[in-house]
C-alpha cells in the first residue's frame, strides 16, 4: 500500500521542502548539477537572450500589469453569459434551477442580448483587479523572496506564493469592488438598470458611496483564498509538470510548448480555485442584490446547503478563466520580451551546506 501512496505524496505540489530537498539532492548526486537560478544569473541570462527590460524594473512590473489588464478584463467579459446565470443561481435558486434552465429563462425574458447583461462593469472592475493583481503579485514575490534570503525563499517557496498573492489580492479587491457591486445590481435585479450609466447615479443617490464598497470584505473572503491557490497551486504545478511530466527541461521547450504547460497549470489550478471559493461569492452575489444586510446574515440565512448552488457553473467558468488567463499573461510576457524565471532549483550554498556538492 505504501509503495503505492509515496508516489502520490511526491506529486503533491504542497509537500514540505525537506521532501523536496532529499529529492533533489538524490537527483543531483545521480547526474551533473544544474546552474541555480538566483536574481543575478537571471539578470546575466536577460542580456544573452535579448530581454526587453530587467527582471525586477520598473518596466518589468508595468509591462506584467498590463498582462493583467488583458488577462483578466478580456476573460471574465468573455464569460459574462455564463457568470450572470451563476449570479442568478445563486440569489433566485427556484426560478433559476440549473445552467441550462437559467439560460433558457433569461433567453425568454430578456432574448439574447439579456445574456451580455453587465458587461461594462465586468471588463473595467476586472480589468483594474487584473492590474493589480498580476503587477503587485510579482512586486511582492520579489519583495518577500529578497527579505527571506536565497536559501528560504526556495525552501518555503510555497508560503512565498501565499503570502505575495494574498498581500497583491487586498488591494486588487479595493479595485474590483465598485464595478462588482454594480455588475450585480444589474444582473440579479430585473428592471433596476440595463447599464452601467444608470445603475452608478442610481445606486450612489440610494446608499451614498457605502453602496460600491459594502461587498469588500466578502470580496476578500471569497478572492484573497481564491487568489492564493490560484498562484501557489499553479507555480507547483508548473514545477511538477516539468519534473514529472514533461520530457525534457524547460530551457529545451520551444515558447509554444511552454505556453501549452502554461494552460494546463491554469486549468488545474482554476478547478481548485473555484471550490475553495464559491461559498464567499454566494454571499457576494446575494449581498450585493440585497439592501441592509451583513455578510454574516446572509451566510446564515443561506446555510450549507445555499452556499454550493451553482458550483458546477462556477468549477466550468473557473477553470477555463484561470487557465486563460495564465496562457494570456504569460504570452503577453513572450510578446513583450520579458524575463519568465524557470521552475526554481536549489541555491548552490543550500546544495554545499547539505553535501550535495563535491
Amino acid at each position: 500500500m505504501f509503495s503505492s501512496i509515496a508516489p502520490l505524496a511526491r506529486l503533491n505540489p504542497f509537500y514540505a521542502p525537506h521532501f523536496q530537498l532529499a529529492q533533489d539532492g538524490a537527483r543531483k548526486r545521480a547526474g551533473p548539477a544544474e546552474a541555480p537560478t538566483t536574481r543575478r544569473s537571471l539578470a546575466a541570462a536577460s542580456a544573452a537572450e535579448e530581454y526587453s527590460c530587467e527582471y525586477g524594473s520598473l518596466k518589468f512590473y508595468a509591462l506584467c500589469g498590463v498582462g493583467g489588464v488583458l488577462s483578466c478584463g478580456l476573460t471574465h467579459t468573455a464569460v459574462v453569459p455564463l457568470d450572470l446565470v451563476k449570479c442568478r443561481m445563486q440569489v433566485d435558486p427556484q426560478k433559476y434551477k440549473s445552467i441550462f434552465n437559467g439560460f433558457s429563462v433569461t433567453v425568454k425574458e430578456d432574448g439574447v442580448r439579456g445574456l451580455a447583461k453587465g458587461w461594462a462593469p465586468t471588463f473595467i472592475g476586472y480589468s483594474m483587479q487584473g492590474l493589480c493583481k498580476f503587477g503587485f503579485y510579482e512586486v511582492f514575490k520579489i519583495l518577500y523572496g529578497n527579505m527571506l534570503g536565497e536559501e528560504n525563499a526556495y525552501l518555503w517557496r510555497t508560503s512565498l506564493y501565499l503570502a505575495a498573492s494574498a498581500s497583491a489580492e487586498f488591494f486588487a479587491d479595493i479595485a474590483l469592488a465598485p464595478m462588482e457591486a454594480a455588475k450585480v445590481r444589474i444582473q440579479t435585479q430585473p428592471g433596476y438598470a440595463n447599464t452601467l450609466r444608470e445603475a452608478v447615479p442610481k445606486m450612489f443617490g440610494e446608499e451614498g458611496i457605502w453602496a460600491f464598497y459594502k461587498g469588500v470584505a466578502p470580496l476578500w473572503m471569497r478572492q484573497i483564498p481564491y487568489t492564493m491557490m490560484k498562484f501557489a497551486c499553479f507555480e507547483r504545478t508548473v514545477e511538477a509538470l516539468y519534473k514529472y511530466v514533461v520530457p525534457k527541461p524547460r530551457s529545451e521547450c520551444t515558447k509554444g510548448e511552454q505556453l501549452v504547460v502554461t494552460f494546463v497549470a491554469g486549468y488545474i489550478a482554476g478547478v481548485f480555485c473555484a471550490i475553495v471559493s464559491h461559498p464567499a461569492d454566494s454571499v457576494v452575489s446575494v449581498l450585493n442584490k440585497e439592501k441592509g444586510s451583513s455578510a454574516s446574515q446572509v451566510l446564515m440565512r443561506l446555510g450549507f446547503k445555499g452556499v454550493w448552488k451553482g458550483l458546477f457553473a462556477r468549477i466550468i467558468m473557473i477553470g477555463t478563466l484561470t487557465a486563460l488567463q495564465w496562457f494570456i499573461y504569460d504570452s503577453v510576457k513572450v510578446y513583450f520580451r520579458l524575463p519568465r524565471p524557470p521552475p526554481p532549483e536549489m541555491p548552490e550554498s543550500l546544495k554545499k551546506k547539505l553535501g550535495l556538492t563535491e
